[in-house]
């Protein structure tokens, strides 16, 4: 699943896009959308006999509106798009969930296969939605100050500029693991599997630590590692294991600098000592009991 440094390499991506015009809106399947009205999960995880979507609007997709800027938040990524008269602001959210991707297409280039919504653009080019596992989806928001409400409500602090202090306050004294913590989106916005496991390592906190444990130097020791590793991985465009890339069709490398993740059974690149591996808050996690302690 696309983590932070994903999703911010895919959102700068999308520069070239800026200040276009959208010309058409093109929505393939209509449960891949979520409007006012909709429920929050959206439609395509309704269960039998639910009520049909309400019909939308392609202004409700940025159509016929100039293409303004993008935000970020964690995980969560937004388009922005403006009319020339002095109506709010809209946006699109993208959650791109386990294999959704943004891609710009040229000039009569077809779309891939499983693109949910296309925007034609006045160049000519085209914006694709591409999910083929449809975990990802798009909210349509009226105005950005909701969208911006909706994020302060239900996300913690974004990861990449995470304080000592508010994780502190965020990892409140409970016996949950400090990992099952970092992967919790209302604690910490945009960390993922991977970078909890890269970040624990450097910190040298060991994943199973409850978080009653965590003393104040570690929890410092821990948002200096989440911050370093996140932009570390940005630089390098993010980590590529299947079939992640940006907007412009260019994956990232940082996979090949990953110390614990992936990694369980082989060797510790600090102390040659075997990497541990276990299931923790359902997820596979990757540890040196040396390094980290057991």
């Amino acid at each position: 699943m696309p983590e932070l440094p994903e999703v911010e390499n895919t959102r700068r991506s999308l520069e070239p896009i800026l200040g276009r015009a959208v010309t058409g809106v093109c929505l393939r399947r209509r449960d891949v959308l979520v409007v006012p009205g909709d429920p929050i999960g959206g439609w395509g995880r309704q269960g039998p006999g639910a009520p049909k979507p309400r019909r939308y609007t392609t202004p409700m997709l940025l159509n016929g509106m100039t293409l303004t800027g993008t935000l970020r938040h964690g995980k969560r990524l937004a388009i922005i798009g403006s009319f020339s008269d002095d109506s709010p602001d809209r946006a699109v959210e993208i959650g791109l969930g386990m294999s959704g991707r943004l891609k710009i297409l040229p000039p009569r280039v077809p779309a891939p296969p499983h693109t949910h919504a296309l925007w034609r653009l006045d160049d000519g080019s085209r914006l694709a939605f591409i999910d083929h596992r449809r975990f990802g989806g798009l909210w349509a928001w009226p105005s950005v100050d909701g969208l911006r409400a909706h994020w302060f409500a239900t996300l913690g602090p974004d990861a990449l500029t995470i304080t000592a202090r508010a994780l502190t306050n965020g990892l409140v004294p409970t016996q949950r693991p400090v990992k099952a913590a970092l992967l919790d989106q209302r604690v910490l916005a945009g960390v993922g599997n991977i970078y909890a496991d890269e970040a624990c390592f450097e910190a040298r906190v060991a994943p199973h630590t409850v978080t009653a444990d965590l003393d104040r130097a570690a929890a410092t020791r821990l948002a200096r590692a989440i911050r370093r590793i996140l932009a570390a991985s940005i630089t390098r465009g993010g980590s590529t294991l299947r079939d992640y890339a940006d907007a412009n069709g260019t994956p990232g490398d940082y996979q090949r600098g990953h110390r614990v993740y992936g990694r369980g059974g082989l060797l510790c690149t600090v102390c040659d000592r075997i990497l541990s591996t276990d299931q923790l808050a359902q997820r596979t996690t990757v540890w040196c009991p040396s390094c980290q302690g057991k």
